[in-house]
């Protein structure tokens, strides 16, 4: 069956490259993809056999177990996720906002307050043209106009996030645990769980150097072990019982069930942490691609993961008097003079399991933070080179911490077992659900096919679903609780951002108010760039007025800043900036949005202020230019121009200090100089600062006296202006809202960090203003 023709192309093709690039990206993947996925075979059939069903000499069990196992890991994995799943790419990126940025593009239900129609104009907002008259159609515009369905694809979307949060934590502990399977049950207890809370603490401790410092060691730690898992199963299968493959047949799943019923249905629980780690394929595409997750998959992980799981029922098969369920697992069926080496492969596999889901959950806190769903962390980039790789210091020991409580509280994988699958099943099921409608919404596919895939694939998961909540007081409550405790604080710090903005939309002052004020604002002018953070795209912020009213003097250069995300993962250097005028030309006042996708790492500070120092510049060069940068309307009436960064725009105006303006003197008289400053402090000279302009550009009296005004205000330094929020709840609020406002948004606005670019700004050139919003 061709599906590639029938749920149609990616939204973003595969870029061609070599066969050494795909094979390349194909081994790197192993280490960071599947750890956590070619681990499970430690404890799917402890997990399992725990309590619901007994090893039987006729074997049904065990081979039921096998064909479910089989099965399962062929129409998830495979099936819905290598086949179907990755072609739903956002521009490379994949997991669960990679889907909900999609919909939101194609379907005006975005859930960042400042879009822009200008948005829509990036080069990674690409969509196909709407196609009227269809069922995708109308569902588009329910969509838009139900602010209700709005809410509640948010919610699903925050779910499935909160879910591999969840799992974040649930997978370390799990893994370490398969120590428990090569030890005397009265030797475990006491042993097991202090060693696996040291790899615990060890592994966090470890997780600030950065991935990239001992990522070369993973690959190879998962190939070793995938090799041994395949050999010891190939060895069970051909020593113990050949005829095992017999179970793959669907027959025995019948079987299984008829015979066991409802202590069957209870078991497919531990069945279903076979495919634990399928979700990271789609969420880590961003790394890797398509084609090599796909070749790493399909010809290295899925036949190993096979004949592993094949080979320990071979084994069990011809051993039915076991002592009890503790002896049904992974470490009984290796043989015994291989199995400390085996045991020391594994640990160094499940670790790096461990650091993939780790690393998974700070790049889906990232993602979070940039869309406005979680309180602003510190962010830590570990790598200058490797995309993605970063850390987040509070979210590792809070994991951290939810670890070692895990570990210690459960004790066994069984209660964890039973928590990790609701976990894994609950982001699978979401993934379906945003599937089928990126299916009618995004790819223009009927409304039937979208309903045979949510039907199909929404029915097996539901089966796991379904036995994985029966054991809710078995463990499975612990990642309900947790994703119900990320997803209130999500949602209480996105509605709490949302009301502030609206607040600041209707409180923004009209144009007419700076226009009564005249060129000088009504006050003193002093020199320097007031640089004014704002989350508004349009109109003049209230804290401007507050701060003119109090205070009898500004600066020359007034530049209101708003730094935003787009619900793209990359905004291109070159499409950067929007750059326009507030008011007159001669009140020197601009307006500045840089824009960054959920994925984008932000620059470092010092070059982040050359980037926004150039843009202005080149955007008062553009202006009576015969080169015309893009220029977008604004609903106010204001006109943007798209900007790049300096890197990015060569052949527009370029920021020249002292030391460099010797060598490109050369280039032409067409630039801007300022006269030598003195500065006060020991006698030294400043830097001098000079615009380079094309020599092919010409420019009017005006655009240099412009450019010099600039110059000038950078010399004297830049202030950034901030406000100080006290966001209350407003008179006959419900209790709930108030409870929301006054407690909970405002404890998490306390304790969240304020914008990147505002942390590096020395305090004595911070002005905080302070604002009382009733919302």
């Amino acid at each position: 069956m061709d599906l590639e023709g029938v749920l149609g192309s990616s939204s973003n093709p595969i870029k061609k490259q070599s066969w050494r690039t795909v094979l390349t990206l194909a081994y790197q993947s192993l280490g960071v993809v599947y750890g956590d996925l070619s681990t499970s075979p430690l404890y799917v059939y402890k997990s399992t056999f725990a309590e619901d069903i007994q090893h039987s000499e006729t074997n049904e069990e065990i081979f039921g177990v096998l064909s479910f196992v089989f099965w399962t890991l062929t129409l998830i994995p495979l099936i819905k996720y290598v086949f179907i799943v990755l072609r739903a790419d956002d521009n490379g990126e994949g997991g669960t906002f990679a889907l909900y940025s999609l919909l939101c593009r194609h379907a005006r239900v975005s859930s960042l307050p400042n879009c822009q129609v200008a948005d829509e104009e990036l080069a990674e907002y690409k969509k196909d043209g709407n196609r009227k008259g269809n069922v995708g159609s109308s569902l588009k515009s329910t969509l838009e106009r139900c602010p209700f369905l709005q809410k509640v694809l948010l919610v699903l979307a925050l779910l499935g996030t909160c879910m591999v949060i969840g799992d974040g934590v649930l997978t370390p502990a799990i893994s370490v645990s398969g120590l428990e399977l090569s030890m005397a049950k009265e030797q475990h207890k006491y042993v097991e769980v202090p060693v696996a809370c040291v790899i615990l603490v060890f592994l966090f401790a470890l997780q600030h150097y950065g991935t990239h410092r001992v990522g070369f060691l993973f690959a190879p730690i998962v190939i070793t072990w995938l090799f041994c898992i395949s050999v010891i199963g190939a060895y069970n299968i051909f020593h113990w019982n050949p005829q095992v493959y017999q179970a793959l047949s669907p027959y025995y799943m019948y079987k299984f069930l008829k015979k066991t019923q409802r202590g069957g249905w209870m078991s497919l629980g531990g069945i279903l942490l076979c495919i634990t780690g399928s979700e990271a394929m789609f969420a880590d595409l961003g790394h890797f691609s398509q084609l090599s997750i796909k070749i790493a998959f399909t010809f290295v992980v899925y036949p190993s993961l096979v004949l592993a799981y094949m080979g320990q029922a071979a084994y069990l098969s011809m051993h039915h008097k076991m002592e009890s369920d503790y002896h049904i697992g992974f470490y009984v069926s290796v043989p015994g003079k291989i199995r400390w080496p085996v045991l020391v492969i594994a640990i160094l596999a499940a670790v790096v399991g461990s650091q993939a889901i780790i690393t998974g959950t700070f790049s889906i806190i990232k993602q979070c933070s940039s869309l406005g769903c979680f309180p602003r962390v510190k962010i830590v980039h570990t790598s200058s080179k490797i995309h993605g790789q970063i850390y987040i210091p509070e979210i590792n020991w809070t994991l951290m911490l939810l670890c070692l409580a895990v570990t210690v509280g459960f004790r066994d994988t069984k209660r964890m077992g039973n928590a990790s699958g609701l976990a894994v099943i609950t982001v699978m099921l979401v993934t379906t659900c945003l599937m089928s409608l990126v299916i009618v919404l995004c790819w223009h596919k009927s409304v039937l096919l979208a309903v045979c895939f949510i039907f199909f694939f929404g029915t097996i998961e539901a089966l796991y679903f379904s036995a994985s909540l029966i054991k809710f007081l078995e463990g499975a409550w612990v990642p309900v609780a947790l994703s119900l405790i990320f997803m209130a604080l999500m949602y209480v710090w996105h509605y709490g951002t949302l009301k502030k903005y609206e607040f600041d939309v209707h409180n923004k002052v009209p144009i007419n108010w700076l226009l009564g004020l005249g060129s000088n604002l009504g006050i003193v002018r002093v020199r320097g760039i007031g640089l004014i953070n704002t989350e508004l795209v349009s109109g003049i912020p209230a804290i401007f007025s507050h701060f003119v009213t109090n205070l009898p003097a500004f600066h020359q250069v007034v530049v209101f800043l708003c730094i935003k995300s787009v619900p793209v993962p990359h905004v291109g250097p070159e499409e950067r900036f929007l750059v326009g005028r507030v008011g007159p030309k001669e009140y020197r006042v601009y307006r500045c949005i840089a824009r960054y996708g959920y994925r984008d790492v932000h620059k470092d500070d010092l070059e982040f202020e050359r980037d926004l120092f150039c843009s202005i510049a080149e955007f008062v060069r553009s202006e009576t230019s015969e080169c015309i940068l893009r220029v977008v309307d604004d609903p106010d009436d204001e006109k943007l121009t798209v900007v790049g960064t300096s890197s990015s725009n060569l052949e527009g105006v370029q920021l020249c200090e002292e030391d460099v303006i010797s060598e490109l003197s050369s280039k032409g008289d067409n630039s801007v100089e300022l006269d030598e400053i003195k500065s006060t402090e020991n006698n030294k000279p400043r830097k001098r600062v000079r615009f380079l302009v094309p020599e092919s550009q010409e420019m009017d009296r005006d655009t240099k006296v412009e450019l010099k005004e600039l110059m000038e205000a950078r010399e004297a330094g830049m202030a950034f202006i901030m406000g100080h929020s006290y966001v209350r709840a407003k008179r006959g609020s419900s209790l709930m809202k108030r409870l929301v406002i006054n407690f909970g948004y405002d404890f998490l606005r306390r304790n969240s960090r304020g914008p990147s670019y505002a942390l590096s700004i020395p305090h004595a050139s911070t002005l905080e203003v302070g604002m009382v919003y009733q919302v």
